[in-house]
């Protein structure tokens, strides 16, 4: 009896990890948070790996990506902290919407709203990221 509780336990949380592991808020902050270190070490590469289509087809090269960033998001890829906020599935997880708090290491506050489009492949990819200068959740 103990035994098949234990055995019943571990399937219900394999299948509990396995549930949130497909969960398209966590995939997006799971790539968010990817790029977001790849920036913060200046990999090009890698944070242009997270970077959709239409992204890619405006900064055809890593190079270009990354100076666009460091002009336009330099927040973001110099963030001292951040955490993630609130979130927005549309379409059913077609588009997921993610709020991201950052405190950038020249001690400003921003949020940026990042738009996370799901690939044909079921990885999401970054399609822009809009920056508000502020101390406190907007929403989205």
């Amino acid at each position: 009896m103990v035994r098949r509780i234990a055995v019943l336990l571990v399937s219900a949380l394999i299948c509990a990890a396995g549930a949130r592991a497909e969960d398209p808020v966590v995939q997006a902050q799971s790539v968010i948070a990817s790029q977001i270190a790849a920036l913060m070490h200046e990999d090009a590469e890698t944070a242009y790996s997270f970077a959709s289509p239409g992204i890619r087809s405006l900064y055809p090269d890593k190079n270009a990506f990354l100076s666009m960033v460091r002009k336009q998001y330099d927040a973001v890829s110099n963030a001292g902290t951040y955490a993630f906020g609130r979130s927005k599935l549309i379409g059913g997880g077609e588009v997921v919407l993610q709020e991201v708090m950052i405190s950038a290491k020249e001690g400003k506050d921003w949020t940026a709203i990042y738009e996370m489009r799901l690939m044909d492949d079921g990885s999401y990819k970054v399609n822009g990221v809009r920056m508000i200068r502020n101390t406190a959740s907007q929403g989205i």
